[in-house]
């Protein structure tokens, strides 16, 4: 998990908080060290209430019923290049109510470079 976030590091800025469940990954000395060495904020849902993290675990459940379960893997690469495939579809082709129908890719690019008309 903290090779993962050092990776993003490096093209983005990292965040203020971090909103995470209770298990092993997120608990380890490692994570809390370098989550305090860079001052951010860890917050733990409570035990057994994955509902205080409910757009993640839509989005794991989403990623599971439609990609994972689907598929027989005999190889990581195989497995890799489906969530690939799945995730390009899930950011650039799907709309979601929460981003006023717009595809998330659609949504960073429109926050990223505003347009100088209001929206309508």
């Amino acid at each position: 998990m903290v090779a993962c976030l050092e990776r993003m590091r490096g093209s983005r800025a990292l965040p203020a908080s971090i909103v995470c469940d209770n298990g092993p990954e997120f608990t380890s000395r490692a994570k809390l060290a370098w989550a305090h060495e860079r001052r951010i904020y860890l917050v733990f849902i409570r035990p057994g209430k994955p509902v205080e993290n409910a757009f993640v675990e839509g989005f794991n459940g989403r990623l599971r019923d439609e990609c994972l379960n689907e598929q027989w893997f005999t190889r990581l690469t195989d497995a890799q290049e489906c969530i690939e495939r799945w995730l390009r579809d899930y950011h650039a082709r799907r709309p979601h109510s929460a981003l006023g129908w717009r595809t998330p890719r659609n949504f960073l690019l429109r926050c990223a470079a505003p347009s100088l008309s209001p929206d309508p």
